[in-house]
């Protein structure tokens, strides 16, 4: 059963014409492939999804554009689409709550929510309890401060921001529990695009601030689910 098992574990794929599908994914990694949408014409997607569908995995769709989400509805008017988070899913089965605690996402302002909702889609979809903390950055750290009790509460923060990302050092130095630090790109010219964040992050004093790249709301709540799990 053993040897059965790990053969398994290393097949299948499907080849289709432009796209190599790994339906093993979940039974290696606990969740299906997950379709990155930029760069794809919706027809592509609409493919992709059409055999994730047969093989009954739930699907989560990442930066996909407005006009291409409504292309892809036509087929599957079923599906639901985030428009901040430019995320699409379509659940082919209910969600199994597998996280031991909740993850809260906190952003530092209202421009990092995108990535942020990036992030509370994808931690959903792989079966977490979500709480989200938005617009609570340190140039009013009082309003940081007045929501202790769910601050407190969570098992994993993934704490969003962008202009001189110093908010994950604020909450790492605050609770008990591994923070995921996500820089975006939000920012005037010497942010450099998120670069500043970035590195602000990655120098962060706090011992518990683990870093993503720029904008990656979904590594984020990849890494915070497993944590979670």
């Amino acid at each position: 059963m053993q040897e059965a098992m790990e053969r398994l574990r290393h097949l299948p794929f499907e080849e289709m014409e432009e796209v190599c599908l790994d339906h093993h994914r979940t039974l290696r990694k606990g969740y299906p492939e997950v379709i990155f949408g930029q760069g794809k014409d919706a027809h592509q997607i609409i493919d992709i999804m059409e055999r994730m569908a047969e093989a009954g995995e739930n699907i989560l769709v990442t930066r996909l554009q407005e006009g291409k989400a409504q292309e892809i509805r036509k087929r599957f008017p079923e599906a639901e689409y985030n428009p901040l988070g430019r995320t699409l899913t379509l659940r082919c089965h209910e969600i199994e709550e597998r996280g031991r605690g909740e993850i809260l996402v906190i952003t530092a302002g209202t421009s990092d929510i995108p990535v942020a909702e990036e992030a509370v889609v994808t931690a959903t979809m792989m079966g977490n309890r979500i709480q989200k903390l938005y617009d609570v950055g340190v140039s009013g750290l009082h309003r940081l401060l007045g929501h202790r009790d769910i601050l407190f509460g969570a098992n994993v923060h993934i704490v969003v921001a962008g202009m001189e990302g110093a908010l994950p050092s604020v909450v790492g130095g605050l609770v008990a529990r591994p923070v995921i630090a996500v820089p975006t790109s939000v920012g005037y010219g010497a942010s450099f695009g998120g670069v500043a964040a970035l590195l602000a992050m990655l120098n962060s004093c706090a011992s518990n601030v683990a870093v993503v790249n720029i904008d990656n709301g979904f590594g984020a709540a990849y890494i915070a689910s497993l944590i979670n799990q």
